[in-house]
């Protein structure tokens, strides 16, 4: 599985050199190494470093949900705790209560205020079909954890973690919060930025910057791939739950036979302590690839969904420099005010580039550690699983050898 979860995700040689980071092959293998998978996977050395705890100066955790019923509704909070060191805060520790529509009110303002900023993405708000109950304990668990993870995304990246927004979000009581949510623009402002959107977007882009259309292709490119390895794992796991359900009746099985079948009743009952234990190692391999690597693949399948919901940002903000452009060239009067208009429309169109770039190049550095990292920890959990399952069979056959050499029955050849 592992094989083909690379051989998918190498994204062409071509795609992005002017905005992305160079790699290096980060592997450190030689012919002096051990040769066993469990040692090949603990020498190899990630591209980039990990960031110094030392240097991170505030710290996010969601935990402990809580369901509320109301008359008109049901709905979870998560415990938000907040630990800083920064300067701007009125104390070093806070604690609030947040539910889901918070997150999306936080994510919302993020995307307003940095149009070409990639925002790291919320779970879906709606159960997707064919998953758990909406609130049952593993899908309360599993929305805790990518909560935690958008956080502390937010709390890593260099602008969104010195936003007011996110500052308010982690500090202002229930009441507080709520009054600036009223703030935001109004349902008139946010029909207006829509229907400018769709109008730039049906203009289109005449002279797009060749790098915007090559990070638009590599986006492309890798939601088609992220998206196939996220359906191929999950079609895994569901055939791997199967047989374990299978493999589960066969230990039983094999327990039953031994009673009736005096002369096996030793091998049966042994075959069937193996089949046991394999079940065993078998739930636990399918639990962890159920809760640490289609949640990172179906994460970044989300992400592909974000790069693209960025780059048509920043084409809608090209589309309407263009548009000024345009109606300074064709109109005589006030052009004093139109050319005013238009140096801010630059402005805006250099600023929201220059975001892009910066933050793409960002953006690929985290994304290409954290599936790394997914690759490699499923590796070694991969090792882990067969061979314990080998060491129980190895164990079975080194029983029935001792038994043979006992009983006289060892094969002479």
């Amino acid at each position: 599985m592992l094989r083909l979860l690379s051989q998918q995700l190498r994204l062409n040689e071509r795609d992005l050199h002017d905005t992305s980071t160079t790699q290096t092959d980060g592997s450190s293998f030689n012919a002096s190494m051990q040769t066993s998978p469990a040692s090949m996977i603990n020498q190899y050395k990630f591209e980039e470093e990990e960031e110094d705890a030392d240097t991170k100066d505030i710290f996010v955790t969601v935990d402990n949900p809580e369901s509320h019923v109301t008359a008109i509704e049901t709905y979870i909070t998560y415990r938000v705790e907040t630990k800083t060191t920064r300067s701007e805060f009125d104390s070093s520790e806070f604690e609030v209560r947040r539910r889901y529509q918070d997150f999306l009110w936080l994510k919302g303002r993020l995307e307003e205020a940095h149009p070409t900023l990639i925002v790291h993405p919320l779970p879906e708000k709606f159960v997707m079909k064919g998953m758990v109950e909406r609130f049952n304990e593993d899908f309360i668990e599993t929305r805790r954890r990518a909560l935690h993870k958008f956080l502390n995304k937010i709390a890593e990246h260099p602008i969104f973690s010195s936003s007011e927004d996110f500052k308010i979000f982690l500090t202002a009581g229930s009441g507080e919060l709520t009054s600036h949510k009223k703030q935001g623009p109004g349902f008139l402002s946010r029909m207006g930025e829509t229907v400018k959107a769709v109008a730039a977007a049906v203009r289109g882009v005449r002279n797009r910057p060749q790098e915007f259309t090559d990070m638009q292709e590599y986006a492309e490119a890798f939601s088609q791939k992220i998206s196939s390895l996220d359906k191929v794992t999950q079609r895994i796991v569901r055939e791997q739950k199967e047989y374990l359900e299978e493999l589960k009746e066969c230990g039983p099985t094999y327990a039953l036979w031994s009673q009736s079948e005096q002369e096996l009743a030793e091998p049966l009952k042994n075959v069937a302590g193996c089949v046991d234990n394999c079940c065993k190692e078998t739930e636990e391999q399918v639990k962890h690839l159920n809760d640490h690597l289609i949640p990172v693949l179906h994460e970044y399948v989300l992400c592909a969904d974000t790069l693209k919901a960025v780059l048509r940002r920043r084409d809608n903000i090209q589309a309407d420099f263009e548009g000024k452009t345009e109606a300074l060239a064709t109109k005589k009067a006030d052009r004093d005010a139109m050319r005013d208009e238009l140096d801010k429309a630059e402005d805006r169109l250099e600023w929201a580039n220059n975001a892009l770039k910066t933050d793409w190049t960002r953006w690929q550095k985290v994304m290409r550690t954290d599936l790394r990292s997914a690759f490699i920890d499923t590796a070694e959990r991969n090792v882990s699983y067969y061979e314990k399952c080998l060491a129980v069979w190895e164990s079975f056959l080194q029983s029935q050898r001792t038994d043979a050499e006992g009983n006289g029955n060892v094969d002479s050849s």
